[in-house]
């Protein structure tokens, strides 16, 4: 018995590891061809907005501050004007143009969503009716992008006339102060972050977007319906990005990362967060991609495991070589976070870096309640996450 659980630990240590250089090495991937045109098109980037985001004045004079060498225009879309972040935005869109810099920025309202429509997506459907730009762009209102970002994802959209879609790395940076912050990191960074990196391989193609930022060609967007092609699903992005890819266009994602900032986020909260998150992966995520995540999953857990059962048994040397693996897979994913460009993490709060995989199960028997909470509404769901029709 003891000869056996050496053996299974030993092999559990060594795929971990295996694991970790693979994901390691394809987060430092090159970036994707990119071309610089001698005129750069027109662009329209559009940013669904409900409430007041953490550091929403940060995060919109970034959006403002893009650097792009071509005309961009910002329209901020809200549901109304009572809205708690609809002031800071029309400020921010007013200073922007008395500034004289380039680039023009304006606030609209869409009003409430049509049954079939997240708040998101309707926001997303009624932006892209009023922009002007020869490109399409979408951008969340919790995300923080770099200046130069939006010339890097054009450059790459130019670099192939089937590319429809080029999108960035979502990555939690920022101040990271609490457990819930860790753990958003760790999820979105560690476990997803790097698996999106390792089967988006040299070339950067993905089978769908992760879009907190993304950029669209419009005639790619037009052959499949519009972003409104993603009505009834839970998650636009995905959603959209698979409908261009079945239609034989290309979806990269590039190597910069798009700065989504979480600080100060509650146990609670961030529950919530990863609830919401793994419905989204149900919802738009095949196996065929997450398949990585559950096996680092089931590698960690079964190194827990042999660990009890050789501790219990007074095997030593097999319990010392599981709790190695399980440090290592805790390592592993403050290393993947680190590469990805997270922030410090808190002392206090690494115990997350284990803890985002304990707490998974008591989070997917709460996906069987039929519906998520998202930026102030309520969706009821079907057993794939999608929009429940009848409701």
């Amino acid at each position: 018995m003891t000869l056996t659980l050496i053996i299974i630990a030993a092999l559990l240590l060594l795929d971990m590891l295996g694991w970790h250089w693979l994901l390691s090495r394809a987060i430092r991937r090159a970036p994707p061809a990119r071309v610089e045109p001698e005129v750069w098109p027109s662009i329209s980037v559009v940013r669904p907005v409900k409430g007041a985001d953490t550091g929403q004045a940060e995060n919109l004079r970034a959006a403002l501050n893009t650097g792009y060498p071509g005309h961009v225009e910002t329209i901020f879309v809200f549901d109304d004007e009572q809205d708690p972040g609809y002031a800071g935005a029309v400020e921010a869109a007013q200073a922007h143009t008395r500034s004289g810099r380039p680039g023009s920025a304006r606030v609209i309202t869409c009003g409430p969503p049509e049954p079939n429509r997240t708040g998101k997506l309707h926001a997303m459907i009624v932006g892209a009716e009023q922009a002007a730009g020869e490109l399409l762009a979408f951008g969340d209102s919790d995300t923080r992008p770099a200046k130069g970002l939006l010339t890097e994802l054009v450059a790459t959209l130019l670099a192939d006339d089937r590319t429809a879609c080029t999108f960035a790395p979502a990555v939690v940076v920022g101040r990271l102060k609490t457990s819930g912050d860790v753990g958003y990191a760790m999820m979105l960074n560690a476990l997803y972050g790097s698996v999106a990196a390792w089967r988006a391989g040299r070339d950067g193609r993905l089978p769908f977007v992760m879009g907190q930022i993304m950029v669209f060609r419009r005639e790619a967007l037009d052959e499949v319906g519009g972003v409104a092609c993603a009505e009834g699903q839970l998650v636009d992005d995905m959603a959209i990005g698979t409908c261009l890819h079945d239609a034989g266009w290309h979806n990269v994602m590039v190597t910069s990362p798009l700065d989504i900032v979480a600080e100060g986020v509650s146990l609670g909260q961030f529950l919530k967060i990863y609830r919401r998150w793994m419905l989204f992966g149900k919802n738009g995520l095949s196996f065929s991609f997450t398949w990585p995540v559950w096996v680092r999953s089931i590698e960690f857990f079964g190194a827990v495991i042999v660990a009890i059962v050789a501790g219990a048994l007074g095997g030593w040397a097999p319990m010392s070589i599981a709790l190695g693996a399980v440090v290592v897979f805790g390592l592993s994913n403050i290393r993947l976070h680190h590469l990805l460009g997270g922030g410090r993490l808190p002392i206090h709060g690494l115990w997350m870096v284990w803890g985002v995989l304990v707490l998974a199960p008591f989070v997917q028997l709460s996906m069987r309640f039929g519906s998520v909470d998202w930026r102030g509404r309520t969706y009821a769901l079907d057993k794939e996450a999608s929009l429940r029709s009848d409701a």
